[in-house]
């Protein structure tokens, strides 16, 4: 495995984000965070703490996209994580979903009929840790932490210390 970011790159990463949402949206009272469980789900509190220190308080959720996703009969079932809410939920709301690695866009586009079912919000954006290429829909980051150009044959794995006990990103060759 080749080391791409550790957790001190991960967490400036992070922080330029939180600076270019605040920038982009001029204070954040209508925002809300979205993490993509497994890792976005933390990605998104990380970002609602940096959020918080630099400007305002922001409300964050969890979006568990599991029984939207169109690869459900291919892959091995796994337990569904609950979709938490903000308070004030999504409706009117300058969403931000938030996941660890953008790759295909079907996880994405999961994601957007997942929250169509919750609310309308008043727009949709999308904050990645990594964004590693590949498209096979029209989807793109409005926040990248790292662009991280891979071949297929590559897996990009991160790491995050509240799941596995360190921060890292890396890049391995995918498992035959």
């Amino acid at each position: 495995m080749s080391l791409i970011l550790d957790g001190t790159e991960i967490s400036r990463a992070l922080k330029r984000i939180a600076h270019e949402i605040v920038e982009h949206h001029h204070g954040l009272n209508s925002v809300v965070l979205m993490g993509i469980p497994t890792r976005g789900k933390y990605l998104a509190e990380r970002l609602a703490a940096m959020l918080a220190s630099i400007e305002a308080p922001v409300e964050h959720g969890t979006l568990d996209i599991t029984m939207h996703r169109d690869d459900i009969r291919l892959r091995p079932p796994r337990a569904l994580v609950p979709t938490l809410l903000p308070v004030g939920g999504i409706e009117g709301k300058s969403v931000i979903l938030v996941d660890d690695v953008l790759f295909s866009g079907r996880t994405i586009r999961a994601a957007l009929d997942a929250l169509g079912e919750l609310g309308r919000p008043a727009s949709v954006q999308l904050a990645v840790l990594v964004d590693r290429g590949h498209r096979e829909l029209p989807i793109r980051a409005d926040y990248v932490g790292k662009n991280i150009p891979t071949s297929l044959k590559e897996s990009v794995k991160v790491s995050l210390i509240e799941i596995d006990g360190i921060d890292s990103v890396e890049i391995a060759p995918v498992s035959p």
